[in-house]
């Protein structure tokens, strides 16, 4: 990536009379003021920001006529702060600003001599200020008093430690369109003073710039590299005068005469070209009868008044006839191969993976031979569309194509709910949806939905599924869990074959036990669960936490992820990035783990002890792949110096970058590196949106229901009301476009409120319930949680709690006043609703995700409800927390519970029919079933008549089904949900009704039946 140098600047200052200057640039002497703080209070568009609350520094506006040249009424603009680990301040302005015809940026500050550095950044190019590309340079608080910072932009560099998502990532201070700046306080505590930002003086011209038309051209032998070469003016105007362009191939590892022609020449662009224009040259290369690596062929660009590239491109002449590029061996085999041929380098890049805004350039992935690169959440390209990201992970690929061995890259993203990070692709309810589905299928094909728009992006590798078992709904990624039973999230592992059965590697993630994690225990800034310690026993990591991994292993998981968190088995807390004794002796020894593991985001540097003891204890614990993510070239660095002093063996070295290669090879990567392209059409297509919807029904979980109030009448006259009725994005929550995710229309979908309009034929939306009340016949109060992602939901931070908002607390109690009232509660976790006395019915909503026809569906009886809870409903958050199986359990409603809408005797029919087509068992089974199927057991609206009757036939089927091969999750659960129904009618023990659940997802139908039974006593 091109980084501006004082030396280019001023050699592009000779080339002046043939360079294209912006107009503007003649009448740039005069300091243009970005920001004055002449204001009574903070400037529109100022603001401060923290790692936490104590981090985020106080701003305010005060006199300081002190300031040399400045009046007596000058104000300026006072941070104090006490920052832990980030801060500081910006100016994000509202439409962007050209400075261009400018030499620099400017402003001053009032110090106190304290020695800290403060980083300053500007904002370039993308949608907006979150979205831009940040070039930043610095200044030293080594002076006492004012002093005026000027810095020309030709000295800022891109920040190589973060950029955000969905910033341009051209590494080219462009200038013409910023969107503000930004102050990074040091971790320190102080006071700085600034005023009077400003651009200054006049910019040196800027010539017209030459590009190609992909920065690596990769050929076969005997093959044509065409090489389109585009002008670019610095204003978009046509060129004022001619210009030409030298070309030439250079020195690189092919040999001239022998690998290709070389060649030279020359490409004019006549006065007068439009800016955009391009010309191409050929080169040829020739076939040696060798079988060889891939060889390279460097071409240079010149010419005067032009800038080159900021990378020359380069032609790659494809390696061939090599064994591990000979697709009928053996996968074995093939790594064998590839691995006898690497350099410590080559297997140190395998091992490394990098953020994807972090590049400096993007030749970097050539350089270190980087194996992997990510998208963290909501790390895009500018343009959020499939089609851009299949060409931002293309040329990716093409620069690992250019190493001499051709290693695919192995590309990866969070895509936990769908491909998620991608505007317009299909949505699902987050995993505590899904598990309130219980239906291992359904899951399964939303793996299967996943990955093909996944893929069709370009992505090979998902990090997810999350196999966590939250035991604590103060938990910030208690969303992220299926369940608190790890029967259910073994049950509903089924998403690892959705994901690698239809192309993309699947990880399981957080291995083991952050689920566990015990409040108060994080030291991880202001989080107070997440990433903190699990203080477990061995025996109970295993049935609680390690269990789903188990499960995913048996499937045939390619990657594992392991947790932030740590691991206490009463001899103190160990981070699991250095857990040996569960990641290499029980995850690849015990349990015969096959695939790689790779850390979780800048994990390794929880780790205690220098850079490079981090880098070797989390290796040698059995790490394989390293997520860095800014930091690749001190990874590259620290690893290879371990491995050559020998404190990282090259054995585990190699066994690492075994695994990583054997799941590219299983991928196909090396066949097809680049993106099958045919599936973007069916991105976020009606199709996949339908599963997506179906999902989100059968994930709705009827907790209360009197009067038999849902489903509603479409004549009903709807009054709908609450926080989250109208709002897309809260309904999707985290992790959705953005790692936080956000509140708003963030991308197409389908709101609740919409949904509802779309059914009813009667509809008043009032947010705060402020609308007349009168005249309606039932209020619909759609209530819940706003977006957030890990620690930055924990209950605790940042006074976040388990309770409804005032507002939405202050319209269930206004509607359901007034009228009768079914409460929809769309959140990632039981929330505490408080006095429900008022309310006839209640409905757990989950995260839906962007189908919120999907609600709207079993709420006017579309569909029927039949979801269950995959959590405790605590009556009180100071019961929290509490789960199945706890010794006391006295929940508002427990675990598994969940309402019916259909017909209790049809359902039962619809198992028999099923059944009646299976084995011998299942047959047996069906036989049961018709002897309770009679009249006399049923009431005229289908319900149970004859509890015991029912029952009987019931446990006598469930034992048969324990028997059976080809029964299905779905139909065992249709068997036991009669005894739900009959146990829910009863409202007691809910001990037992919660323990027949967890039976049931661990594959024991009778014994739930049982329980059940018991229960209804």
């Amino acid at each position: 990536m091109f980084r501006a140098r004082p030396s280019l600047w001023t050699a592009l200052a000779l080339v002046a009379s043939l360079a294209v200057v912006p107009p503007a640039a003649q009448a740039a002497a005069e300091p243009r003021t970005v920001t004055d703080f002449e204001s009574d209070g903070v400037p529109q568009g100022v603001s401060a920001w923290g790692n936490d609350a104590p981090s985020t520094p106080t701003l305010t506006v005060q006199p300081a006529q002190d300031r040399p040249d400045a009046t007596a009424a000058n104000r300026a603009l006072k941070a104090v702060y006490d920052v832990s680990q980030w801060g500081g301040w910006s100016h994000d302005l509202s439409a962007t600003q050209d400075w261009s015809p400018y030499e620099g940026f400017s402003f001053w500050v009032n110090g106190t001599g304290s020695g800290q550095k403060v980083f300053f950044e500007i904002k370039d190019g993308g949608a907006g200020a979150g979205a831009s590309e940040l070039f930043e340079s610095s200044f030293t608080d080594d002076t006492t008093g004012w002093r005026q910072i000027r810095t020309p932009f030709a000295d800022f560099v891109r920040r190589a430690d973060y950029q955000p998502g969905g910033a341009p990532t051209d590494g080219e201070l462009d200038l013409v369109a910023m969107w503000g700046y930004s102050m990074r306080l040091p971790a320190a505590s102080g006071t700085l003073i600034w005023d009077d930002v400003q651009v200054y003086g006049t910019a040196p011209p800027r010539p017209a710039r030459l590009s190609t038309t992909r920065p690596v051209y990769t050929v076969d032998e005997k093959g044509v590299a065409q090489v389109g070469v585009t002008l670019t003016t610095a204003d978009g105007a046509p060129l004022p005068a001619a210009l030409t362009v030298d070309y030439a191939t250079g020195t690189g590892t092919a040999t001239p005469g022998a690998d290709y022609t070389p060649a030279r020449g020359t490409l004019t662009f006549p006065a007068g070209t439009a800016s955009g224009s391009s010309r191409t040259f050929t080169v040829k290369t020739l076939a040696d009868g060798e079988n060889e690596v891939a060889e390279t062929i460097p071409l240079t660009l010149s010419g005067s008044g032009a800038r080159p590239p900021a990378e020359q491109p380069v032609i790659v002449i494809n390696a061939h006839g090599l064994p591990y590029l000979d697709t009928r061996r053996p996968v074995r085999q093939r790594v064998a191969d590839l691995l006898a041929r690497m350099t410590l380098e080559e297997k140190v890049g395998q091992m490394t993976q990098a953020e994807r805004g972090a590049l400096a350039k993007q030749s970097d992935i050539a350089t270190y031979v980087l194996g992997s690169l990510l998208s963290g959440g909501g790390s895009t390209p500018a343009v959020n569309t499939p089609a851009a990201w299949a060409d931002m992970i293309d040329a990716f690929q093409a620069r690992a194509l250019q190493t001499r061995l051709q290693i695919p890259l192995i590309y990866g993203v969070d895509a936990v709910h769908g491909h998620n990070n991608v505007v317009g692709a299909t949505i699902f309810p987050h995993n505590v949806g899904m598990g309130a589905t219980r239906d291992p299928e359904l899951v399964r094909q939303e793996g299967k939905i996943t990955a093909r728009e996944v893929r069709a992006t370009g992505v090979p590798w998902d990090f997810a599924p999350c196999l966590c078992v939250s035991r604590d709904d103060r938990w910030g990624r208690a969303y992220e869990s299926f369940s608190e039973d790890p029967a259910l999230v073994s049950r509903l592992a089924t998403i690892v074959d959705g994901l690698q059965d239809n192309g993309v590697l699947a990880t399981a993630k957080h291995y083991a036990g952050d689920g566990g994690t015990a409040y108060g225990s994080s030291t991880t800034g202001d989080y107070t669960i997440d990433q903190g310690v699990t203080r477990t026993t061995r025996t109970e990591l295993e049935a609680l936490h390690l269990a789903p991994f188990a499960e995913a292993v048996r499937r045939g998981v390619g990657s594992v992820m392991p947790s932030f968190s740590s691991v206490d088995f009463g001899d103190g807390p160990l981070k699991m990035h250095a857990h040996k004794e569960l990641i290499t002796d029980v995850l690849k020894g015990r349990l015969g783990f096959k695939g790689f593991v790779v850390s979780d985001w800048q994990a390794i540097d929880q780790l205690p002890g220098d850079y490079a003891s981090d880098v070797r204890t989390s290796v040698n614990a059995g790490l394989d792949m390293i997520m860095v993510p800014y930091a690749y070239p001190a990874f590259f660095a620290a690893l290879k110096a371990e491995a050559e002093a020998g404190r990282v063996p090259l054995s585990r070295i190699d066994d690492a970058v075994s695994r990583i290669l054997t799941q590219k090879f299983r991928l196909g990567l090396f066949e097809r590196p680049y993106a099958d392209r045919s599936g973007i059409g069916d991105v976020g297509s009606a199709a996949h949106r339908a599963v997506a919807r179906t999902a989100a029904a059968r994930s709705q979980v009827l907790l209360k229901n009197d009067g038999a109030l849902l489903p509603l009448s479409p004549t009903a006259r709807l009054y709908v009301a609450g926080s989250n009725a109208d709002d897309l994005g809260a309904q999707a929550g985290g992790w959705t476009i953005t790692w936080q995710g956000s509140s708003g229309p963030i991308t197409p979908g389908t709101t609740i409120l919409r949904a509802v309009r779309a059914r009813a034929a009667s509809v008043t939306y009032s947010a705060d319930a402020s609308a007349p009340l009168a005249g309606h016949d039932v209020g619909v109060v759609v209530v819940g949680e706003k977006p957030y992602a890990e620690g930055v939901g924990d209950v605790g931070r940042a006074g976040r709690t388990l309770e409804l908002s005032a507002a939405d607390r202050a319209a269930v109690d206004r509607v359901c006043a007034a009228m009768r009232c079914v409460v929809l509660v769309v959140s990632g976790r039981p929330l505490a609703l408080g006095d429900l006395t008022g309310v006839e019915a209640v409905v757990a909503a989950w995260l839906p995700g962007t189908e919120g026809s999907g609600v709207a569906d079993p709420l006017f009886g579309a569909v029927p409800y039949t979801g269950r809870l995959p959590f405790t409903w605590f009556r009180t958050a100071a019961q929290v927390p509490v789960n199945v199986g706890d010794a006391a359990y006295d929940p508002l409603w427990p675990y598994g519970w969940g309402l019916r809408t259909d017909r209790a005797r049809d359902r039962l029919r619809a198992a028999r029919d099923t059944l009646a087509g299976g084995d011998g068992p299942s047959r047996a089974a069906a036989a049961a079933l018709t002897l309770a199927l009679g009249e006399r057991a049923w009431h005229a609206d289908g319900s149970v008549r004859d509890a015991r009757a029912v029952l009987a036939a019931v446990g006598t089927s469930a034992s048969l089904l324990e028997r059976s091969r080809t029964d299905s999750a779905a139909v065992d659960d249709a068997v036991v949900s009669l005894a739900r129904d009959v146990a829910q009618a009863t409202g007691r023990r809910f001990d037992l009704q919660a323990a027949a659940d967890h039976e049931l997802a661990s594959g024991r139908p009778r014994k739930a039946v049982d329980l059940l039974a018991q229960a209804a006593r």
